[in-house]
């Protein structure tokens, strides 16, 4: 084949390659290359044909000229590439020798590598979201439903953090419902002891005549109705874990007296057993009682409240961290709504109304409130007529109602003629309500008589009124 054949193949293979190929003389003339690739760097045919490499990486289109760097290196060479478009390519270069040992072309291949960059990029962010992802999860879980803003609980929940790495008895005090209980578990899931249980025990629950049973256990036959092979009892379950004594100040003064000796000897017998068995756990309790006045009163024992007392924890009550109501109300209305498969949304009136509430209740009685809502309010937004009568205080409802039909409108998504239906509608229930006669009716709308009538059968299953005289 002659060397003009061998020339028009070696262009026809170039050209028409899916691989980007550039072929250069020894001074790095352009001599073949594949006129499709050279869009990667944005310049049209007519500017590279006749020009070497070299003048081409001064114009700044390729930066750098890897067959510039064979040419002076005289080995293979492979680098990545930024153009001026943006691009990210990676070039590979090999040199040619001639018999003599002298580099006579260098072939080099260009092969775009932006997709793939961009696609490892948005791996890499893909895995920080997963990564960030992960410790938010984490931090939700150490939070245990533990929702708050303000710094008073940020304190308590540091507090809750560092003894958590001790053994030192916990008190938590505070109004019923603040969210002892769950302050009591999280001390207990940050602590050493976190995989061995956490008992729970509210001692206002208890029978009196059960609870030495209830909480130490008995042997089989020690009284009437025991079980055959005896009972575990729950100081026995919290072993190697937390207890946790729930309203601790309903402890009966006869099981202070053994809960005392419990935790100065770490052992225990069971009722009716003779056996003493050693126990080890870690006591946190709660009270919404006062236990100070309740040891002037004798109703608690003087030595047992200095064993409990080591750290007490005061939580304040809802009312008095008004930063914590908020993010509350949220909270509870997005896992509610998601339980009952619903898409319910407090008006703003009826934020307000519970941002200003007292909450004696606390936490407890929010929760308890935005579920009682969802479920028995129609409309998807949820109005002040709807909250319980003690929390409008002296505000006429009434009123308030006629301006919140109004804006429910505004916010429902309604054409005009729907609008207008709906005003209709509503000022003939009003009127239906005050009025005893569709003649009154007429009188309180500025309407005729028949047109009432007219509109009352349109609206005949929300009005019950009898036409009269």
């Amino acid at each position: 084949m002659s060397d003009k054949n061998v020339k028009r193949v070696l262009e026809c293979i170039i050209s028409t390659s899916n691989n980007n190929i550039t072929v250069t003389d020894e001074k790095g003339f352009i001599l073949f290359t594949n006129p499709n690739h050279w869009w990667i760097y944005g310049i049209e045919p007519d500017h590279y044909l006749g020009k070497s490499v070299y003048q081409l990486e001064t114009e700044g289109i390729l930066s750098p000229s890897i067959s510039a760097m064979v040419l002076k290196e005289k080995t293979p060479v492979q680098i990545m590439q930024q153009t001026k478009t943006g691009k990210i390519v990676m070039s590979t270069a090999f040199p040619i020798f001639d018999d003599d040992g002298d580099l006579v072309r260098v072939v080099s291949y260009a092969q775009d590598q932006t997709e793939i960059r961009n696609l490892q990029d948005q791996y890499g962010q893909l895995e920080k979201k997963i990564q960030e992802y992960q410790s938010e999860v984490e931090e939700l879980r150490e939070q245990e439903e533990l929702i708050y803003r303000s710094k008073e609980m940020q304190q308590i929940a540091n507090t809750i953090l560092r003894v958590s790495k001790t053994d030192a008895t916990v008190m938590l005090l505070g109004e019923s419902g603040v969210g002892k209980s769950v302050f009591a578990r999280r001390l207990h899931n940050q602590s050493y002891r976190s995989k061995e249980p956490f008992i729970e025990v509210n001692c206002s629950t208890i029978p009196e005549s059960l609870f030495e049973s209830e909480m130490f256990g008995y042997e089989a036959g020690s009284f009437t109705g025991a079980q055959k092979h005896g009972k575990q009892g729950l100081i026995e379950q919290a072993d190697n874990g937390t207890l946790f004594l729930d309203e601790i100040g309903e402890l009966p003064l006869d099981m202070q007296v053994k809960l005392l000796n419990v935790l100065q000897e770490k052992t225990f017998k069971r009722v009716g057993g003779k056996k003493e068995h050693k126990i080890d756990f870690r006591l946190v309790t709660a009270t919404n009682q006062n236990l100070e006045e309740m040891v002037e009163k004798g109703a608690f024992r003087l030595d047992l409240y200095y064993r409990l007392n080591v750290i007490p924890v005061q939580i304040p009550p809802l009312r008095e961290r008004k930063e914590d109501i908020a993010i509350l109300i949220n909270h509870n209305l997005e896992i509610i709504n998601k339980k009952y498969k619903t898409d319910k949304k407090l008006h703003p009136s009826t934020y307000e109304i519970l941002i200003k509430h007292k909450w004696s209740g606390n936490v407890r009685e929010l929760e308890n409130l935005i579920e009682r809502l969802i479920l028995t309010s129609e409309d998807s937004i949820i109005f002040p007529g709807f909250l319980p009568s003690h929390f409008h205080g002296q505000e006429s409802l009434e009123k308030k109602d006629d301006i919140l039909m109004i804006d429910q409108m505004m916010v429902e998504d309604h054409d005009l003629k729907t609008a207008l239906e709906q005003v209709e509608k509503w000022m003939m229930l009003k009127a239906s309500k005050q009025c005893k006669s569709t003649y009154e009716m007429a009188e309180f709308l500025g309407i005729s008589q028949p047109s009432v009538v007219r509109k009352m059968k349109k609206y005949k299953d929300q009005l019950t009124i009898q036409q009269g005289n």
